[in-house]
């Protein structure tokens, strides 16, 4: 096969997945700027047609007690919870509240983790959002030694 044929094909391959709709674009289509351009966490969950948040045992987060570098934080979320539809990790005092939000069904298991950028010392939360929109957290208070968000 010519290179040109081989390019005329993969074209032609694309041409079909785009009339199809299976190309990246979809993965926007759950994409709440709403949710994630809010400065506080009250903010967040109204964006994201959810109750006000109560704390559960349930619900786990993992970061670390101190971050001596704020670029990159790991953190983990977690719960054991029926009928979670979406997980999301919030910063207190970052600029933009939420760094992440998963979509869980029935069959993914609910446990996640990701690294993030703290600009300063913060509160973190693990938030579960179950399909009746109610909200429950977990928080734990992470100390940055090194800012992240331009520090």
């Amino acid at each position: 096969m010519k290179r040109r044929d081989a390019l005329k094909n993969s074209a032609a391959v694309l041409g079909l997945l785009a009339a199809a709709g299976v190309l990246p674009q979809a993965a926007h289509a759950a994409y709440n700027k709403a949710a994630f351009e809010a400065k506080t966490m009250a903010d967040v969950l109204k964006a994201m047609g959810a109750s006000a948040p109560a704390e559960s045992k349930d619900v786990t987060l993992t970061a670390p007690d101190i971050a001596e570098n704020g670029a990159v934080v790991p953190i983990g979320a977690a719960t054991t919870l029926p009928n979670v539809k979406q997980l999301l990790i919030l910063v207190e005092k970052n600029p933009n509240t939420m760094i992440a939000a998963f979509t869980v069904n029935e069959a993914l298991e609910s446990n996640f983790l990701t690294r993030a950028k703290l600009g300063q010392s913060s509160d973190v939360y693990a938030v579960a959002i179950t399909n009746d929109g109610k909200a429950f957290f977990a928080k734990k208070e992470v100390k940055v030694t090194l800012g992240g968000c331009g520090g």
